[in-house]
């Protein structure tokens, strides 16, 4: 099939900052997205809103995240929006805390009842980030607990289908290639990755605590990842993409640094505040994502569902405009993917991430 575009519900402004979900919603349809990676966080904003619950710690009850995914599933039917995945379900694979793996299966059960009323048959994983100590080595565990909710998403009907990720500062799959040596490991028919030009980037190729910005031989790097990825991933187990940018900043990234954060490695504050859409080198976008993206559409032939997965301090800012802005950059971005992949402009593409980052 084509690809399509999408955009993750974060990507047009984070919920902490005021932005309706129903104004991203129109901010998403305006601009041309055809899907959306749903993030908890929304769901939980909604819900919160919707039900008149005193806020909790726990956060919003179950039967008022219920409401909210019926609710929130209405609204995306109203504007031909399709709900790609609900995620993140993080810090999972691997917890060395086995009463916490278990409470964690237990949300799962829960997460799959949401699905199931959002209309999605994917949830995604990120590879767990937590500190060292709190995660296990040994991949052998990591991929025994991922098999484990495979088994989980095949017992359901319809069956859930996961995606797994390797972010650039997970704590043990922090690589495209470990993401797929668990991928063969877990050998299941519903588990797959999700491949992400900022994650394989920001671990290969950026260093945002160095003074240049980037890691000693990165170029040579990422010429050597790509042609593993093409010689090696079954595309048919990549299901969606995500294709962003970041900032090259013009001080390293260190103690004293507005974005440093002692509780966060650095990849992680980098990613939250400096991601860029594609091709936006006027704002100082200087990952190599065009031939990263092409290993994904021409190594691999990929087709399917293409997110723009943005996470920017401009997401934070309050007032009205700011959705509509970030809509608006991600539809030019995909414009200018479209030309520089040779993609057909008569043949949509899902874009779903955006919509989460916005």
């Amino acid at each position: 099939m084509p690809c399509k575009l999408a955009i993750t519900s974060m990507s047009l402004g984070r919920c902490y900052a005021g932005h309706s979900f129903t104004t991203k919603l129109d901010a998403a349809k305006k601009y041309g997205y055809q899907g959306l990676e749903l993030f908890h966080e929304d769901l939980a904003d909604v819900a919160d809103h919707l039900s008149g619950e005193p806020p909790s710690p726990t956060g919003p009850s179950r039967s008022a995240q219920m409401a909210a995914a019926r609710h929130i599933l209405r609204l995306c039917r109203e504007r031909s929006i399709e709900i790609l995945c609900l995620q993140p379900f993080s810090h999972y694979d691997g917890l060395v805390d086995r009463e916490e793996h278990d409470r964690r299966l237990d949300q799962l059960q829960f997460w799959f009842e949401l699905a199931r009323e959002l209309d999605t048959d994917i949830i995604q994983i990120p590879a767990s980030f937590l500190p060292s100590p709190q995660v296990t080595e040994d991949l052998n565990v990591i991929i025994s607990d991922l098999r484990k909710v495979a088994d989980m998403g095949l017992r359901q009907n319809p069956p859930v289908r996961f995606a797994y990720e390797s972010l650039c500062w997970s704590t043990r799959v922090d690589t495209w290639e470990r993401c797929w040596e668990v991928v063969r490991g877990v050998d299941r028919p519903n588990f797959g990755m999700c491949l992400d030009t900022f994650n394989i980037a920001g671990r290969i190729y950026a260093d945002p605590a160095a003074a240049s910005g980037r890691t000693v031989d990165g170029d040579a790097a990422v010429r050597e990842s790509i042609a593993r990825m093409i010689a090696q991933v079954d595309v048919r187990k990549v299901f969606y993409v995500q294709v962003v940018d970041a900032e090259r900043l013009s001080e390293p990234l260190v103690p004293g640094h507005p974005f440093y954060n002692a509780d966060q490695p650095t990849r992680m504050s980098w990613s939250r505040n400096c991601r860029l859409f594609y091709g936006e080198k006027d704002r100082g976008a200087y990952l190599p994502v065009k031939d990263i993206a092409s290993a994904f559409f021409h190594g691999l032939g990929f087709e399917g569902w293409v997110s723009l997965e943005l996470f920017n301090r401009r997401m934070a800012d309050e007032g009205a405009e700011v959705p509509e802005e970030l809509a608006r950059r991600g539809a030019t971005s995909w414009v200018k993917l479209q030309k520089d992949m040779g993609m057909k402009a008569d043949k949509p593409m899902k874009v779903e991430r955006v919509f989460a980052s916005l």
